[in-house]
């Protein structure tokens, strides 16, 4: 969620089956120039509505909102939102207009060059943010301070990814990159707890394949970014054999990507394809699909699907922390991923903040729990079970809390990367030939664009 496009972002630092408790998400609530090593606590009351903004001025007032989710559970859940929303306050309308994932972000840039575009828009958070704050209204004159502060992730969606510096969306939801697997096949492989390493991982994927199943399915998946699958949701895993405190070094080249340990974890990667246990086109195979019908025994994909697989597998879907680490992995992915924003040049910015601003009460959270999402204000828990089978991982087995490893990445690095591990996966290019083009784009930007601290591009 968080939704990660191509070529917009980098951001800054911050998980499958485990008992179905009503675990709330205490992900980082600042965001420090390097990556934190633990997770601060989300605020202990959730504001009332009294609280969170100025009422909505009783004349008629219409509003557009635009979104990327397609028809993913973020959509459901934003068309309940604003159908409660709009119930509370009949004087306005909100217009929802879903815009196609694969250049969403392209078309935000031009309708603000056209001051065309919406008065509320779904915007990714870190340095996905800080890219786009040209045309993102700062909040903080919107929306007072305590309601800002109870969003758990606000550092994310603020200048400088500090709230102190101002506001500029707020998030949606607590997300995860994560695996779903399907139990029964489990079962019938003869694999009775979930592999933390490659090696173990590697032993059940043939065990998997000997019953006549795909082991894993790839391909578009459910959020349909970019051409091809989304390499985002295992890079991120398989870099987890650093610390997350030197994530900021990725950024800042001091651990180069084409370091051998990075580049070693791509080669055992990619083996999972060259091996024979995926769908044969990884590129564009129906994976979620695939996944759902029982034709595939895993799927990678994020807290987005939570809904979709509770309601159309049931209790036969788990959800799992890839293993991608020759060591055990005691990482998850738990990023507040995106939010909504207002644009700058909106005619009717203080009833398009009010809607940002309601979303902190209770009422607005509970809509967000049914929808199968992790609510980000304290005071209501998450519902689903596989959102809380998720949120166990570091709440309760000690699990590191990391970010998206897009969110911490340049765009200009993402780019590449995102076009040369499709072509690595697939078998057409080697992990040094996609280390080195990575390098070399990173390499390519000015200095003050690969320090010690995480910038937003010329412009943003």
């Amino acid at each position: 969620m968080n939704r990660r496009l191509l070529a917009l972002a980098a951001a800054a630092m911050m998980i499958a089956t485990a008992c179905g408790s009503s675990t709330t998400s205490t992900a980082p609530t600042t965001a420090p120039t390097t990556a934190p090593t633990q997770a601060s606590t989300a605020p202990t009351t959730a504001p009332t509505e009294a609280a969170t903004a100025s009422p909505t001025a009783a004349a008629p007032v219409t509003l557009t909102l635009w979104h990327n989710y397609g028809t993913e559970a973020n959509a459901d859940v934003t068309n309940a939102l604003v159908k409660a929303y709009m119930a509370k306050n009949p004087n306005v309308t909100i217009q929802v207009v879903s815009q196609p994932a694969d250049n969403y972000f392209a078309l935000l840039k031009a309708a603000a060059i056209a001051q065309s575009g919406p008065d509320i828009m779904t915007m990714w958070t870190g340095l996905f943010a800080l890219q786009n704050q040209t045309y993102l209204e700062p909040l903080d004159s919107y929306i007072p301070a305590d309601t800002l502060k109870s969003f758990n992730g606000i550092d994310w969606c603020s200048k400088g990814l500090q709230l102190s510096q101002g506001a500029i969306c707020v998030p949606l939801d607590m997300q995860h990159y994560n695996g779903f697997y399907n139990k029964a096949m489990f079962a019938k492989a003869g694999i009775t707890t979930f592999p933390t390493n490659w090696a173990d991982f590697f032993t059940a994927l043939q065990k998997l394949k000997a019953t006549g199943v795909t082991p894993i399915a790839y391909g578009p998946g459910g959020q349909a970014l970019n051409a091809g699958f989304y390499p985002y949701y295992d890079l991120s895993y398989m870099m987890m054999y650093l610390p997350v405190d030197q994530w900021q070094q990725l950024y800042s080249g001091k651990i180069p990507w084409t370091d051998p340990a990075i580049v070693a974890q791509l080669e055992q990667w990619a083996k999972i394809k060259s091996g024979g246990y995926t769908n044969a086109d990884v590129l564009n195979g129906d994976s979620v699909g695939m996944f759902e019908a029982g034709k595939a025994a895993m799927v990678m994909e994020g807290s987005w699907e939570f809904q979709e697989f509770s309601q159309k597998m049931g209790s036969n879907v788990g959800v799992f922390v890839p293993p991608f680490n020759t060591q055990p992995v005691k990482g998850v992915v738990e990023f507040p991923g995106d939010g909504f924003g207002v644009t700058s040049y909106s005619q009717n910015k203080a009833a398009a903040a009010a809607f940002l601003a309601w979303m902190a009460t209770p009422e607005a959270q509970q809509i967000i729990a049914q929808g199968g999402l992790i609510p980000v204000v304290a005071g209501t828990p998450a519902t689903n079970p596989l959102a809380n089978d998720m949120l166990d991982f570091a709440a309760n087995q000690g699990y590191t809390r990391y970010p998206m490893i897009d969110n911490v990445i340049q765009p200009e690095v993402q780019d590449v990367a995102t076009k040369e591990l499709n072509s690595l996966f697939n078998g057409t290019a080697t992990a040094q030939d996609v280390t080195k083009a990575m390098s070399d784009a990173l390499n390519a930007l000015p200095a003050d664009r690969r320090g010690d601290t995480f910038t937003a591009p010329a412009g943003g």
